[in-house]
């Protein structure tokens, strides 16, 4: 499966954790407005996302490996032009999930993307950190809808 379901224009409604990994159980939502194209026949995928209230946006690319049936996600946003490390990883039956290694507050950390309800026109993602590659927190939900 590819990313072709995530084409165009969509609304998203972002919850966030405000602090991962302390244990907090306080979320900020916030709006957004994504609008994302395919390249490479299909192969690519770029979005962009504008969070009007947060002051900053965010870039996705997306590149599948041919050889693996593997997609590299890669992250990017405007208030530090940092490139993070990618997530890869495939969809199964529907449901897409993608692992990597970060930092967050300057701590390693696991991260894992996972995609649902992409053939439903309201996909959700989910990014969750994992300090020990046992237990995941969930730190940011976006669900999508089309304008």
């Amino acid at each position: 499966m590819s990313f072709d379901f995530f084409t165009g224009e969509w609304l998203v409604a972002n919850r966030r954790l405000t602090s991962p990994l302390t244990g907090s159980t306080t979320w900020t939502e916030f709006d957004g407005h994504t609008r994302a194209w395919q390249l490479f026949g299909g192969a690519a995928n770029l979005d962009e996302i504008t969070m009007p209230d947060q002051g900053w946006t965010g870039l996705s690319l997306r590149l599948l490996d041919p050889a693996t049936g593997d997609w590299s996600i890669y992250w990017v946003n405007s208030r530090d032009g940092k490139l993070a490390p990618p997530v890869t990883g495939r969809f199964v039956n529907g449901r897409g999930e993608f692992h990597g290694e970060d930092e967050h507050d300057g701590k390693p950390v696991q991260v894992r993307f996972i995609w649902t309800g992409v053939t439903t026109g309201t996909p959700r993602w989910e990014q969750a950190f994992s300090a020990d590659g046992a237990v995941w927190e969930t730190n940011w939900i976006m669900d999508f809808r089309r304008p």
